[in-house]
C-alpha cells in the first residue's frame, strides 16, 4: 500500500526514505521526524537581522554566537528519528517589520507609515552577503539541506512579480530582469555551499491577485533556476495578501490538491525533483500524484499539524488512524489575528505545554459513562478507554456522530466525513460499550454504576416564529441539508453566520435563487478572517444568484414574499418559496444540569455548556478521558 509514497529518492546525495516533506507551519518539528516524515523542515531562520522579519524587528538571526547552539538542537532533534533536517531561509522584503526603513524592489511608503528603499546595488550587495552567512550558518550547524522561500510574496518574490516590481532598470520591466536578482541570489547561495549540497526552493505558481506573475513567467525563471537548485516545491498565493493568502492556506471551499496542474506542468519542463504543497490530505492524494507522475515530492503543513504521524500511520497500512485536516485554518495565526489559535482535531497543537504527546494509563480504573456520541463525546470515551478506563457511551440516536451526522453530508464537507469516519473507526477499535439509540436518564446512569461521568449532549438548532410563514415551508439548517428536494426555486436563509453562509453557497451552486438575511453587519462573523474571505469570493462568483441582506431582520411573511426591516429603511421584501432558519444552536444545558449529583465526578463539555466549535469540543472531550 503507498508504494510510491513510501520509494526513496536521493537529491544531490541526500538519500530521503519517502517522499514526504514536513512544511515549515511553525518551529513545533519533533514530533513530525518521529512521525516518520522523511526530510523536516525545522523551521524559519531569518535572512537579515533587522530587515526581513515578518514578526518583530527584533527576531534573532539563527546563527548568531548565541542561537547557534539551539540551531545544532533542531537538527539533531530531526536526526535522532532518521529524518532529514532543513530550514526555511526567509526574507521579508517590503513586508519585513523594521524600526527604520525596510527594503524591496521600489521606494515607497507603507499604509503603516514605514519607508521602503528600493535596493540600488549597494543594497542589494548587502542582503547577497546575508544570504552567503545564513547558509553558510545553516550547513555549519549541521543541516542535510535548506529550502530558500521564493514564493508567497516575501524578497525574491516581490522582484519577480510585476504586482511588486516596477522598476524601469535592468532589475525591472521583462521578465528576464525581473528574475536577475532572484539568479543573484541562487548564485551566491550555491556558490557559498557548493556543488554537493542540498538546495530546495519554494515559489508560488500564480499569485492569485491582478498584476501578479504569470505562470509562464514561473516557468521561465524555474528554467534559470533549475542550474543552482536541486528541487522545487510548489505552492500558490501570497502571505500578506488576504485575497490571495486563501489560495495559500486553502479552506476546505477549495478543491483538494488545488496546485496539482501547476507541479505537473512544472515537471513537464525541469529536470530536476518537483515537490506540492497544499492540501495534499490523505496518503490516497498523495500516491496518486506520485504514481501519474505529476509530482515527486509531498509537503504536508496543516496535515501534519492535524496529525503529526500522518506518515507512519500511512506506511503501516491504517490511513483510517489518521486525524484527518479540516482546513479550517484555526491554526493560523493570521487568520485569527491570533485569537484562540489551535487545531479542530488535535488538541495537543499549540497546547505542548500542557497536553502531553501520548495518554498515559490510569492508576485506577474509573466505570466512566459518557452521554451523546458527537465529536465532544466521542473524543472524551476515546480517550478515556486508551487511558485503561471502562467505557460506556450512550447516544439516543441511532448512529454515532451527532451534529457530523448531517454536516459531513453538506456540500465542501469531505473534511468532516473524514473525521466522522475517523472516530467512528476509533470507538469501534477500542474497548468502548456503545449504546445507540438509548435515551440517558439518572436512572440508568446510577444502575450502570458509574465512578465518572461526562456529559456532551451537544446543542440543538433554534426554530424562530415567522407571522405568516406556512411552517412546512419553514426547515433548519440541519433539515435542509438532509432534504434538499423539498426546497423551492427561491429560499430565504435567515441568519448569516457561517452555517447559514455554508447552506446559501451550496443553493447557489445547485442552482437556486436565495436571498441571505444577517441582522448584524457582517457576514460570517462567528468565522475567522480567511474563511471569511474565502467565502466572499465564492459568493462573488455567484452574485447573480446570491444576494445578501446585511443590519436586516424578518419581521413576518405575506403572500411568499418575507417582509424585512433594515437599518435606515422602513420595509423592504424578499420572495421565496422556502425558508432555512439558520439562527444558531441552543445548549442543552437544562438537560446536563439534571444529571449532576448522581456521580460525583461529573463533567459538562462541548456545545452542552455553550456552544462553539468543533476544536472546542475535541479539546475538552479529550481532555475529560485523559486527564480522568
Amino acid at each position: 500500500m503507498f508504494d510510491h509514497l513510501f520509494e526513496p529518492i536521493t537529491i544531490n546525495g541526500m538519500t530521503l526514505r519517502n517522499r514526504i516533506v514536513a512544511a515549515p507551519t511553525s518551529d513545533e518539528f519533533r514530533e513530525k521526524a518521529e512521525g516518520g516524515a522523511a526530510l523536516v523542515i525545522a523551521g524559519h531562520t531569518i535572512v537579515e537581522p533587522g530587515r526581513s522579519s515578518f514578526s518583530s524587528a527584533d527576531e534573532p538571526w539563527l546563527f548568531e554566537k548565541y542561537q547557534r547552539e539551539a540551531a545544532h538542537e533542531r537538527v539533531m532533534a530531526c536526526h535522532r528519528y532518521g529524518a532529514k533536517a532543513s530550514i526555511e531561509i526567509f526574507h521579508g522584503g517590503l513586508h519585513a517589520r523594521v524600526r527604520d526603513f525596510a527594503k524591496g524592489p521600489c521606494s515607497f511608503v507603507r499604509e503603516d507609515g514605514v519607508e521602503v528603499k528600493g535596493m540600488g546595488w549597494a543594497s542589494m550587495e548587502e542582503t547577497l552577503s546575508w544570504y552567503e552567512k545564513t547558509c553558510q550558518g545553516a550547513r555549519k550547524a549541521g543541516f542535510d539541506s535548506i529550502f530558500l522561500h521564493f514564493g508567497h510574496g516575501w524578497l525574491p518574490a516581490q522582484f519577480l512579480s510585476s504586482f511588486y516590481n516596477h522598476r524601469r532598470d535592468e532589475y525591472g520591466g521583462s521578465i528576464e530582469n525581473r528574475m536577475r536578482f532572484p539568479l543573484e541570489i541562487l548564485a551566491r547561495v550555491r556558490e557559498t555551499v557548493g556543488p554537493a549540497y542540498p538546495i530546495d526552493m519554494r515559489i508560488s505558481a500564480s499569485e492569485w491577485v491582478e498584476g501578479g506573475i504569470a505562470f509562464e513567467d514561473v516557468l521561465a525563471f524555474l528554467k534559470e533556476a533549475e542550474r543552482y537548485i536541486d528541487a522545487v516545491q510548489i505552492s500558490c498565493g501570497i502571505d500578506i495578501n488576504k485575497r490571495a493568502n486563501v489560495h495559500t492556506v486553502t479552506t476546505n471551499l477549495e478543491e483538494e490538491m488545488p496546485n496539482l496542474a501547476y507541479a505537473r506542468k512544472a515537471k513537464e519542463i525541469l529536470h530536476i525533483p518537483v515537490g506540492i504543497v497544499g492540501a495534499v490530505l490523505t496518503p490516497e492524494n498523495a500516491e496518486h500524484i506520485l504514481e501519474t507522475g505529476a509530482a515527486d515530492l509531498i509537503a504536508l503543513g496543516r496535515e501534519l499539524i492535524a496529525d503529526p504521524a500522518w506518515a507512519k500511520k500511512a506506511e503501516a497500512g491504517h490511513p483510517e488512524d489518521i486525524r484527518p485536516c479540516l482546513r479550517c485554518s484555526n491554526c493560523y495565526h493570521i487568520a485569527s489575528d491570533h485569537w484562540n489559535v489551535g487545531c479542530s482535531v488535535n488538541p495537543r497543537f499549540h497546547n505542548e505545554a500542557f497536553v502531553p504527546q501520548k495518554i498515559q494509563k490510569a492508576d485506577t480504573v474509573q466505570k466512566t459513562v459518557v452521554v451523546g456520541a458527537g465529536p465532544c463525546g466521542m473524543n472524551a470515551a476515546i480517550a478515556a478507554a486508551e487511558r485503561g478506563h471502562e467505557v460506556t457511551l450512550i447516544e439516543k440516536s441511532s448512529e454515532l456522530g451527532g451534529m457530523l451526522c448531517t454536516i459531513s453530508k453538506e456540500a465542501h464537507k469531505e473534511g468532516i466525513a473524514r473525521l466522522l469516519q475517523h472516530l467512528v473507526h476509533r470507538v469501534e477499535e477500542l474497548p468502548i460499550k456503545v449504546m445507540l439509540d438509548t435515551e440517558a436518564t439518572p436512572e440508568l446512569i446510577s444502575g450502570l454504576g458509574a465512578t465518572a461521568l461526562c456529559l456532551a449532549m451537544g446543542a440543538q438548532e433554534r426554530r424562530i416564529e415567522i407571522p405568516g410563514a406556512d411552517s412546512s415551508s419553514v426547515l433548519t439548517t440541519g433539515e435542509a441539508i438532509l432534504a434538499l428536494e423539498r426546497l423551492g426555486r427561491r429560499v430565504a436563509v435567515i441568519g448569516g453566520g457561517s452555517a447559514g453562509c455554508e447552506i446559501a453557497l451550496e443553493l447557489a451552486e445547485a442552482g437556486h435563487e436565495v436571498s441571505l438575511i444577517e441582522m448584524t453587519g457582517t457576514l460570517a462573523g462567528n468565522a475567522n478572517s480567511l474563511y471569511r474571505e474565502a467565502l466572499r469570493q465564492k459568493f462573488e462568483l455567484l452574485q447573480d444568484r446570491i444576494h445578501v441582506h446585511l443590519e436586516a431582520s424578518c419581521q413576518s411573511a405575506e403572500e411568499g414574499a418575507l417582509i424585512l426591516k433594515r437599518k435606515g429603511e422602513e420595509k423592504a421584501s424578499v420572495l421565496y418559496d422556502s425558508i432555512v432558519l439558520s439562527v444558531g444552536t441552543q445548549a442543552l444545558s437544562k438537560e446536563a444540569e439534571g444529571f449532576f449529583g448522581i456521580v460525583r465526578h461529573t463533567v459538562a463539555a462541548g456545545d452542552c455548556v455553550r456552544p462553539r466549535s468543533i476544536m472546542e469540543a475535541t479539546f475538552e472531550g479529550q481532555s475529560f478521558g485523559a486527564t480522568l
